[in-house]
């Protein structure tokens, strides 16, 4: 997608105050208004400016966007930063979003457009609230209790756009996927007229490991192992999440080849699998003793690697 500076789109400073914005656009907007506007691209820019102020006027969507960084330029090829959107709470219905074809589909689908103005009734639950959470995979082996930080965009006294942060501590159960969600009771937002609290969903994510990767309840790693390893077959120790096992290399398999630990993925009913998939390493021929043994094993086989490579 293309990055669209709504600040620059606007007129106004990163550091404009609500009204700030909504004068802002009510001004560019009387302008530019197709009705009344003889700028050739009138409509087109009271497009954008319509798109630039759905997402400023409001303080979470506000927030978000400004989540993504400051150094994008107007027109450049974009794409949100990895996890920019951890421990970042919202209040609504919609589900966190990929890249879409623009910046404002990407705030309707996180928040799930745009919402209307409500009156509230004198006795009312509060709105639920969402965020997204990183874990570690362990703890999905074995169950944790965690400290999760989270920010939830607020306007101060001055109207300008703030993250509060809060601190809550979490049971992660034993068994628990990425994309499940935790429900927090009454940890959503307040409610009015003494009504009850909203709850809190956490959208459950892995951080990334060095070693392992997840495909569902299933794990996959990826074990250098040396080639007489893979030539000869032998026994060699995995490590898992949940602690080393030993395993068992045919002999004859080449590199690429997946073996499969039944139920060491992630615990459940039934449990994940963990795939090893073998990566043979070349040892280096960094000493005359190297270089001998090697040239040893290319003349004791008569090995062609492009033999079928040609056809």
């Amino acid at each position: 997608m293309k990055y669209k500076d709504y600040y620059a789109i606007l007129g106004v400073e990163r550091t404009a105050a609500q009204d700030d914005i909504k004068r802002a656009y009510r001004k560019l907007a009387r302008k530019y208004h197709p009705d009344v506007s003889k700028h050739t691209d009138a409509e087109d820019r009271f497009k954008e400016l319509g798109e630039a102020y759905e997402v400023l006027k409001d303080p979470e969507k506000r927030a978000a966007y400004d989540r993504m960084g400051t150094h994008w330029r107007n027109g450049e090829d974009f794409q949100p930063p990895p996890n920019w959107d951890e421990g970042f709470e919202f209040s609504g219905t919609g589900e966190h979003a990929g890249a879409h074809a623009d910046l404002n589909d990407f705030f309707e689908a996180m928040f799930g457009g745009a919402r209307a103005e409500h009156v509230w009734p004198s006795h009312a639950m509060g709105q639920d609230h969402h965020a997204r959470v990183f874990i570690d995979i362990e703890d999905a082996y074995r169950g944790a209790q965690r400290s999760i930080s989270l920010q939830l965009p607020a306007l101060d006294a001055q109207g300008h756009v703030s993250l509060q942060s809060h601190t809550l501590n979490v049971s992660i159960p034993k068994g628990v996927r990425a994309g499940q969600h935790l429900r927090l009771a009454g940890q959503g937002g307040g409610g009015v007229g003494g009504g009850p609290a909203g709850d809190l969903y956490l959208e459950i994510a892995f951080r990334a490991h060095p070693h392992f990767r997840v495909d569902g309840s299933d794990v996959l790693l990826d074990l250098p192992v040396a080639p007489w390893e893979a030539a000869l077959g032998g026994h060699v120790t995995v490590p898992t999440p949940d602690g080393r096992v030993e395993m068992t290399v045919p002999m004859g398999s080449a590199g690429g080849r997946r073996l499969r630990l039944k139920g060491k993925g992630i615990p459940g009913n039934p449990p994940g699998d963990l795939y090893v998939i073998l990566n043979i390493v070349l040892p280096p021929a960094d000493s005359e003793a190297a270089k001998a043994a090697y040239n040893t094993m290319r003349q004791a086989f008569n090995f062609d690697p492009r033999a079928r490579f040609y056809g």
